[in-house]
C-alpha cells in the first residue's frame, strides 16, 4: 500500500508500484482533476514492440465496470481513457475510486503516476 501527494504526482510524477490487481482511492478536497498511469517510453520517446503492455487488462468503478478492450482508447462515462500503455481517469471533487486488474504483472519501474490538481491516492 502506498499513499502519494498530489505534489509527488504532479509534473513527471512518480515511478509507480507493482501492480497486480489494485484499488486506486481519491480524495480530492479542490475541484475535478486528472490522473494518468503511464508507461515510461523508450530513450527514443516511443512505444517500441518490447515495451510492457502495462494497462491492458481491465477497470472498473462502483457502478461501471468496464474493459480495456483490443480498440486503441476506450472511453466511458467516468472519463475512462486507455491505451496499453496508459491509463487516464477524472478525479472528480470528493473520494472515489477504481480497480484495476492488468492483464500482466506490472512491474513498478515501467510505469509513471501523474496528475492534475490536489488530491491524494492511495494504492491498496
Amino acid at each position: 500500500m502506498a499513499t502519494y501527494s498530489y505534489t509527488e504526482l504532479y509534473g513527471s510524477g512518480s515511478i509507480g508500484e507493482n501492480l497486480v490487481g489494485n484499488n486506486f482511492q481519491f480524495n480530492n478536497p479542490s475541484g475535478s482533476s486528472y490522473f494518468t498511469m503511464e508507461t515510461i517510453p523508450s530513450s527514443s520517446g516511443f512505444y517500441e514492440a518490447s515495451s510492457p503492455k502495462n494497462f491492458s487488462g481491465s477497470f472498473e468503478n462502483d457502478s461501471h465496470p468496464y474493459e480495456n478492450l483490443s480498440n486503441p482508447l476506450s472511453m466511458n462515462p467516468w472519463g475512462l481513457v486507455t491505451s496499453s500503455y496508459i491509463a487516464s481517469v477524472i478525479v472528480p471533487p470528493g473520494n472515489s475510486s477504481f480497480n484495476f486488474f492488468p492483464a500482466i504483472t506490472v512491474t513498478g519501474t515501467t510505469y509513471r503516476l501523474r496528475g492534475t490538481g490536489a488530491y491524494s491516492l492511495v494504492i491498496t
